[in-house]
């Protein structure tokens, strides 16, 4: 119930939005779902799939058979909205399946809500539904045209679907996942071998997913049919659990040799009561005839092709609704053995047996039907490059959040209109090097990287020291002494460390960028965070992108992170999408770029580690500490970075901590660091390079005999010289 509620595990929180969430209501569409899940992990082998079912045998069998393809699987929500955007907050999901016709409408709603991909596989609509589909056309109408796509398995259903309201060019056939069935074999150990191994000399027969209606039950022609037919074993199996007993009670009375799959299997028994659920599929390679169950009761019928791609023959009664498609290709290539009513059972059998032709008829009308999982996989793949959703928080927060959010975007319009009226030119080329939101993407590596890159052309660097201490405008020259983190920034220290480039912090950036010419002889600028500084003027503008969070949840501050509206990207020279090795959906972090900004070059760049360093050992290899107890801390505006890295080192930390952005070590923090990492056995503290530059400089005896390591890391940019190649045409 928890699950139905949206309470699904805690462990499939997701950081980024990059997954894909399948709906499939029960056991058939769990069944038809397998080879579509099997291309799309061949395809995106990095992207978490998440199943839900609805019921519980849909439950039991993906379970079982969704091993190795699911990534989670739990129970659908109930389709309230708050059930839904439970779920949709941990699983993050960029695109949403929904298998054949399950039509949530807040489900539907809530997804398109906050952006993501909504698509329909396998569509199909029952004659029986048909009615009431066209009947509330209104409403469905809305809900259909919700979605991205509708892959209807035929022609009919896609002019079934037109008919309900769907809009006409969302959908297109995509063929039928069931063609593409691919059974598992039986399990080794399974009960079922030694019935089917006692006597092979003997033809074997399978009553497939019998059913009941209000007047028939098929199993009361199945049962005469086997002693009319001497010679002959028989494997009978109920469609739904809840008749099994049922099933078992008439077998009882039957007087038939009979023995159940649940039991001690008895191997020389003539019929089987297979009353377990994933193991169908498997057996049809063993058998002589297949009759397809609810094709006698009017069921709409089942599945023919999964005995049809084993070659067998195929008895059906007169009710496949539920699969007319099928059906009339089988009847037109007189694939499939058809029969009025149950008293024809036992003829049939032994008709089909005969005939040498009609199982590889059927077997080359399944063969001749498959691919609908490529081109499935191929619309799934499209939407999940084109789909980056934003998030929702909960409620009340949404709401009040919202109203400051819309506060802020009336306030920064103003403030952006304002700055822009007053650009001053510096005598220079400017490169800004900013980002759209708040937090970390990674500015600073990236600045000491073209730093050194652009190091002939004399570059220096504009900053306004965020979180220095002292609020003197300064300018350093490479090798000045006495430049403390107090003066310069935790950000631009490191520059000054790792480029050597000379550097000019201050809030007035006109004025300190023209002292910084004066002084150090500089002839181009790179201007550190400085994308909404528009009161300077810039040659060109470099953004950054976090691909673990691109776009701040989609939201302006404080609802997200973003501290203008994303349609300030079209202000944009070139874009870096920083950490995009740590993602599998890039190119739909690109799609929303290409929304705002249809010309600019979209670069991506990922960190690499490069080695740990300390106040008084020597530098340690990036996989040093693997097999170390360590404790690992930071002040990062995404520490998920630190920790990702850790992780692709193989380093499991005992603890960690997080701090704020740009945080300023006190010794009380440090001593306490040091005292949770001794009661933990640990030997180590690691940290980043960032963080060792906001220690307290006597950090050394604070923490006592344990070891205190931050990892030095470097920034590869994917073309980087074509980058370079922009930038240096502008200076």
């Amino acid at each position: 119930m928890g699950e139905r509620l949206g309470g699904i595990s805690p462990s499939w929180q997701q950081t980024v939005s990059a997954s894909i969430w399948l709906h499939a209501v029960s056991v058939g569409e769990i069944m038809t779902a397998i080879p579509l899940l099997e291309v799309l992990r061949k395809r995106q082998p990095q992207t978490l799939i998440f199943v839900t079912t609805s019921t519980l045998a849909g439950r039991e069998t993906a379970g079982k058979r969704l091993t190795g393809l699911a990534d989670g699987i739990f129970f659908a929500p109930i389709d309230y909205v708050w059930c839904v955007r439970r779920v949709l907050r941990r699983l993050r999901p960029s695109v949403v399946v929904i298998l054949e016709t399950e039509i949530w409408p807040n489900l539907f709603a809530e997804v398109k809500r906050i952006g993501c991909g909504l698509i329909v596989v396998n569509g199909r609509i029952s004659d029986r539904a048909l009615p009431q589909y066209q009947r509330f056309a209104a409403f469905f109408a809305w809900a259909l045209g919700l979605c991205d796509a509708i892959l209807a398995q035929s022609d009919e259903m896609k002019a079934r679907f037109e008919a309900a309201g769907a809009p006409a060019g969302k959908v297109r056939v995509g063929g039928n996942l069931k063609y593409d069935f691919a059974p598992a074999a039986v399990a080794a150990n399974s009960a079922v071998l030694q019935f089917l191994e006692a006597q092979p000399e003997k033809p074997l027969w399978i009553a497939a997913s019998t059913s009941a209606d209000e007047q028939i039950e098929e199993e009361a022609f199945v049962l005469p049919a086997q002693q009319n037919l001497p010679g002959w074993r028989l494997i009978l199996a109920p469609r739904k659990p809840e008749r099994f007993e049922t099933v078992a009670g008439m077998l009882a009375r039957s007087g038939a040799n009979w023995t159940r799959r649940s039991g001690a299997v008895d191997p020389q028994a003539d019929v089987l009561l297979l009353d377990s659920i994933g193991e169908l599929n498997g057996l049809f390679p063993y058998a002589t005839v297949v009759f397809m169950g609810g094709t006698l009761a009017d069921r709409g019928g089942h599945n023919v092709l999964e005995p049809a791609i084993f070659g067998k023959p195929v008895i059906a009664g007169p009710h496949l609704e539920n699969f007319r498609d099928i059906a009339d290709d089988f009847d037109r290539r007189r694939a499939m053995l058809r029969i009025v009513s149950g008293d024809q059972l036992a003829g049939a059998v032994r008709a089909a047996a005969s005939d040498p032709g009609l199982g590889e008829r059927a077997r080359v009308a399944a063969e001749q039907r498959r691919g609908a999982a490529a081109r499935a996989a191929g619309v799934i793949a499209e939407l999940y490059e084109t789909s980056y959703p934003s998030e929702r928080p909960a409620q009340p927060g949404y709401a009040i959040l919202w109203l400051l959010s819309q506060l802020w975007r009336a306030g920064s319009a103003v403030d952006r209109r304002s700055k822009a009226g007053r650009a001053k030119h510096l005598p220079v080329p400017v490169i800004s090097i900013g980002n759209i939101t708040t937090g970390g993407t990674g500015k600073t590596p990236v600045t000491i990287e073209l730093l050194r890159a652009l190091r002939s052309a004399r570059p220096g660097m504009l900053t306004r020291g965020h979180r220095r201490t002292s609020g003197e405008d300064v300018v350093f020259s490479p090798g000045d002494e006495h430049v403390t983190r107090d003066l310069t920034g935790d950000e631009a220290q490191l520059c000054m460390r790792e480029a050597r480039a000379p550097i000019g912090i201050g809030a007035d950036r006109f004025a300190t960028g023209m002292r910084l010419i004066a002084t150090c002889e500089t002839r181009a600028l790179l201007l550190d965070d400085g994308f909404q500084h528009l009161q300077l003027h810039r040659d060109f503008d470099l953004v950054l992108i976090d691909a673990l969070r691109p776009f701040g949840g989609g939201h302006l501050t404080p609802l997200g992170r973003l501290r203008e509206p994303l349609e300030g990207l079209a202000r944009a020279g070139a874009f870096l999408i920083t950490r995009a090795d740590e993602v599998p959906n890039t190119r739909a972090i690109e799609s929303v770029i290409r929304r705002y900004n249809s010309s600019a070059p979209v670069f991506r760049a990922r960190t690499v580690p490069v080695q740990w360093q300390s106040g008084t050992g020597k530098p340690e290899d990036p996989g040093w500490f693997r097999n170390v107890r360590s404790v690992a801390f930071c002040g990062l505006g995404n520490p998920q970075s630190f920790w990702a890295t850790l992780h692709d080192l193989g380093i499991e930390p005992l603890a960690r901590h997080i701090y704020d952005d740009h945080h300023q070590y006190t010794p009380y923090e440090i001593r306490l660091l040091a005292r949770h990492a001794r009661d933990l056995g640990a030997e180590v503290l690691l940290t980043t390079a960032k963080d060792a530059v906001n220690l307290d400089a006597g950090y050394g005896a604070m923490i006592g005999e344990l070891q205190l390591y931050w990892l030095d890391i470097r920034v590869e940019i994917q073309e980087r010289e074509e980058l370079l190649k922009l930038i240096r045409r502008c200076i």
